[in-house]
């Protein structure tokens, strides 16, 4: 199998251009391009967008897009503000996901990403079924345009999400491995979370983190290689897996620091790579 490539995300709403720049000017090959406002997912945009991944040769591996609505990234407000999983606010957010859907199917993406929300891990919830509905018309929506739909991991265990996906029971469906959120919400393991999930795997976001210290606070995120994820047997576990997407890098801050430490999460993952 040949070598993982390697990606970085990057914001839509810095515009098009500067949003593609700013990935070749670090030398990735990949990126994931994150929207939260569903204003920037137009046709112009989607026009500038593929424009501007020609000109700087950058693969988009997928749409993250960032659903409406106030998000508190907690334990406590989290599981009734966040994604689909809250029932006032689904109808909204199916229409922002279609909406990214066909922004990708004009800019010629695969995939579009998102955070589903706190999936209930008892079945009988009465909001799992509701949920499961909605997915399944988001992966209908994606399916007719060519497209996967991928959960983002974390605010759900493992196993959880697997029934989820069996669930909604389309072919389309993958999941977007975050193994720094898995770790800072608590709900497993990234390397153990592959033997459930690591048939699903379809991107990864190279991201660290810690366990949370108390029952209300997510854990802290952390440069790559100062967390606890194990990115060398993460890694190998995915090759063996038969994993051949991208390792995107996210780091959770904003100014020079952010640079800095993606530039060395950067050479930290080329050389586990090479290890390899």
């Amino acid at each position: 199998m040949g070598q993982l490539r390697l990606g970085v995300i990057t914001r839509l709403e810095v515009g098009p251009e500067k949003a593609l720049k700013m990935v070749s000017d670090l030398r990735f090959p990949t990126c994931q391009v994150v929207c939260w406002d569903a204003e920037w997912l137009n046709a112009e945009v989607a026009d500038s967008l593929r424009a501007a991944a020609e000109q700087y040769e950058v693969e988009i591996t997928t749409i993250w897009t960032g659903l409406p609505g106030r998000y508190v990234w907690d334990f406590i407000e989290g599981p009734s503000t966040i994604g689909l999983v809250p029932e006032q606010f689904r109808q909204t957010c199916l229409r922002v996901l279609k909406q990214g859907s066909d922004f990708a199917s004009l800019v010629g993406v695969p995939s579009i990403t998102t955070h589903v929300g706190f999936i209930p891990e008892n079945p009988a919830d009465p909001l799992y079924p509701g949920l499961v509905e909605a997915l399944g018309e988001i992966a209908h929506h994606c399916a007719e345009r060519g497209q996967s739909f991928w959960f983002e991991t974390g605010q759900e265990t493992p196993i959880t999400l697997l029934r989820t996906i069996e669930d909604v029971g389309t072919d389309n469906l993958g999941v977007n491995l975050d193994p720094a959120n898995l770790l800072m919400y608590g709900k497993g393991n990234p390397v153990d979370a592959l033997d459930v999930i690591g048939t699903y795997v379809r991107g990864v976001h190279a991201k660290d983190g810690e366990y949370p210290t108390n029952g209300r606070k997510l854990g802290v995120e952390k440069p790559l290689g100062e967390g606890r994820v194990n990115f060398p047997a993460l890694i190998r576990k995915l090759k063996t897996l038969g994993f051949s997407g991208a390792l995107t890098i996210e780091r959770e801050i904003t100014g020079p620091r952010q640079i800095e430490d993606i530039g060395k999460g950067k050479r930290f993952l080329e050389q586990i790579l090479a290890s390899l």
